[in-house]
C-alpha cells in the first residue's frame, strides 16, 4: 500500500510504525474471510481492509477523526484473526492500537459513551471496585429488562450469580515448590479475574508447585492494561504496565525469574507486547523487553513442565512422576474423572492469534486423559473481547450465540477455555460446565474437582 506521510509526521514513533505496517499490505482481501465482524455485518468498512483504509486517510490526513470512522473502528474485536490470516505480515494489532490512542486524543464522544468508557476504565481493573460493581449488578439483576440501554443491560446480566470469596493466595508472597525445585516463576494473578473466579489462580499455584516451581507473587503487580489499552487510553495503560514491569524486575533481580506466567490469555499477549510499548522509553526500554521475554503462556510453561507418557505406560503412571505427587493421589483423581469425559477445548482468540499457541493446551489435556473435541470455526472470536461485550453488546450476542451452538454440537461434559473473558461469554450462554484449562490439570494431576463441575 502506498503512503504520503511526510517526513515530519514520520518523526513521530507511532507514526512511523503505523507506516510500516500500512506499506505491508497489499490489498488481497484474505483478511475479510476470517473477520467476526465482516461475517456479522457484510459491510467492507467492517473488515480489517476496510479499517485499514480508514485508518490510513485518517492519520495521513491529520484529521478529526469522524462518526462514521469511530464506529468502524470501535466495532473492531481485535481478535487477530487477520494477523493470522494475512500472507503479508500485516501487524494489525499495532495499527489498530495506535487508530484508538488517536481517537481517544483527538476525538469527542458523546457524553454517554464517554461516561460508560470512564466508568468501566475506573472499576474493572481495579479487583476490590469490581467486586463492589458486581455485587450492586447482582442486586439489579431482575431489573435488566428496564434498562434503555442496551449496554447497560449486558452489564447486569454479565453478573455472576455467585460472587466468589476473596483469595489471599493472591497476596504477595512466595508458594514453595514441592519436592526438588526445578524452576522459580511469578505468577500473575491479574485484576478481573481476581474477582470473577478465584479458582483458576489457585488451581495454577496448586499445578505448578507440584510439578517443582517456586511460585511468586509479586508486590506492586496489578492490571495488564489490556483493558483501557483497547479503549486508546494509552496514558492509563501505560502506568498500570509500568507497575507491573518495576514489580516482575525487582523479584527477578532478587533471584533469576526463569518464567512470568500468565493464565489469563488476553493478560498475556498485552504483557508480551510490553516491549515494543516501552520502546522509546529510555527508563524502562530494558526492562520491559525483559518482562516480554520471560512472559509465557501457562500452557507454554506446562509442556516444559508435565511428564510425557511413554509408549507401553498408562497416563497414571506418567503423571505418578511428578515431583511431590504419589500413585494413590492420581489414580484417586482419575476415578473421580472417569476416562470418557469430553471436553471441548475453546481456543481463546488472544491465544490462537495473538500469541500463536494452538496446539498446547490441547496436548495437554489429552495426556491426562481426557477426550479433546474442538467446535467448528474454532478460530473465530466468541465476542467477549474484553469489554467489547459491554460496549458492542448486539454484535457480541450474535458471536456468542454461535460460538455455543458449536462448542454444544460436539456434546461435551465440560469446556474448557484459557481466557476469562470468554469462560464468562461462553458460560453465560450455556448449562454446559465451562472451566479453565489448568483447572482440569490441576485435578488430573491430584488436585480437587473444579467447582463448576458441581455447580
Amino acid at each position: 500500500m502506498k503512503t504520503t506521510f511526510t517526513a515530519d509526521q514520520l518523526e513521530d514513533p507511532a507514526i512511523s510504525r503505523s507506516n510500516e505496517i500500512l506499506r505491508s499490505c497489499v490489498h488481497c482481501g484474505f483478511c475479510t474471510a476470517t473477520c467476526p465482524t465482516y461475517q456479522v455485518l457484510g459491510d467492507e468498512l467492517d473488515s480489517p481492509r476496510g479499517r485499514i483504509y480508514l485508518i490510513k486517510d485518517m492519520l495521513e490526513n491529520e484529521r478529526v477523526p469522524d462518526e462514521k470512522t469511530v464506529k468502524h473502528i470501535d466495532r473492531c474485536l481485535s481478535c487477530l484473526a487477520c494477523m493470522t490470516t494475512c500472507p503479508s505480515g500485516v501487524h494489525y494489532m499495532h495499527l489498530v492500537d495506535h487508530a484508538r490512542a488517536y481517537i481517544e486524543e483527538n476525538y469527542e464522544r458523546p457524553w454517554q459513551d464517554r461516561a460508560l468508557r470512564r466508568v468501566l476504565a475506573w472499576v474493572l481493573p481495579y479487583p476490590g471496585r469490581f467486586r463492589l460493581a458486581l455485587l450492586g449488578a447482582k442486586i439489579a439483576r431482575p431489573l435488566r429488562r428496564l434498562m434503555p440501554d442496551p449496554r447497560l443491560r449486558a452489564m447486569l446480566e454479565m453478573a455472576p450469580r455467585q460472587i466468589p470469596q476473596v483469595s489471599r493466595n493472591d497476596d504477595p508472597q512466595t508458594f514453595p515448590a514441592q519436592g526438588e525445585r526445578r524452576k522459580r516463576v511469578a505468577l500473575m494473578t491479574g485484576c478481573a479475574q481476581r474477582a470473577l473466579n478465584t479458582d483458576i489462580n489457585d488451581s495454577t499455584i496448586r499445578l505448578l508447585t507440584r510439578l517443582g516451581c517456586d511460585v511468586v507473587i509479586a508486590k506492586g503487580q496489578g492490571c495488564c492494561g489490556a483493558l483501557v489499552h483497547h479503549m486508546g487510553k494509552s496514558d492509563e495503560s501505560h502506568e498500570t504496565a509500568a507497575k507491573n514491569i518495576d514489580a516482575w524486575m525487582a523479584e527477578h533481580r532478587a533471584g533469576d525469574l526463569d518464567a512470568i506466567v500468565i493464565n489469563t490469555s488476553g493478560c498475556g499477549t498485552t504483557v508480551k507486547d510490553y516491549g515494543h510499548m516501552f520502546r522509546t522509553d529510555p527508563a524502562r526500554a530494558k526492562d520491559a523487553a525483559t518482562v516480554s521475554d520471560l512472559a509465557m503462556d501457562v500452557s507454554e510453561l506446562l509442556v516444559q513442565l508435565m511428564p510425557r507418557q511413554e509408549t507401553g505406560t498408562s497416563v497414571n503412571e506418567a503423571l505418578v512422576s511428578i515431583a511431590g505427587t504419589d500413585a494413590p493421589q492420581i489414580e484417586e483423581s482419575h476415578r473421580a474423572m472417569s476416562s470418557d469425559l469430553t471436553v471441548a477445548y475453546h481456543a481463546a482468540c488472544s491465544l490462537q492469534h495473538g500469541q500463536q499457541i494452538k496446539t498446547f493446551p490441547k496436548d495437554l489435556l489429552k495426556s491426562v486423559g481426557f477426550q479433546v473435541v474442538e467446535p467448528a470455526d474454532s478460530h473465530l472470536c466468541c465476542g467477549s473481547a474484553g469489554t467489547y461485550n459491554l460496549m458492542q453488546p448486539e454484535i457480541s450476542a450474535k458471536l456468542k450465540d454461535r460460538k455455543v451452538l458449536t462448542l454444544e454440537a460436539t456434546k461435551p461434559d465440560v469446556i474448557a477455555a484459557g481466557n476469562i473473558g470468554c469462560m464468562m461469554q461462553i458460560g453465560g450462554g450455556t448449562e454446559t460446565p465451562v472451566v479453565h484449562t489448568v483447572e482440569l490439570l490441576d485435578w488430573a494431576t491430584g488436585g480437587p474437582r473444579p467447582p463448576a463441575l458441581d455447580a
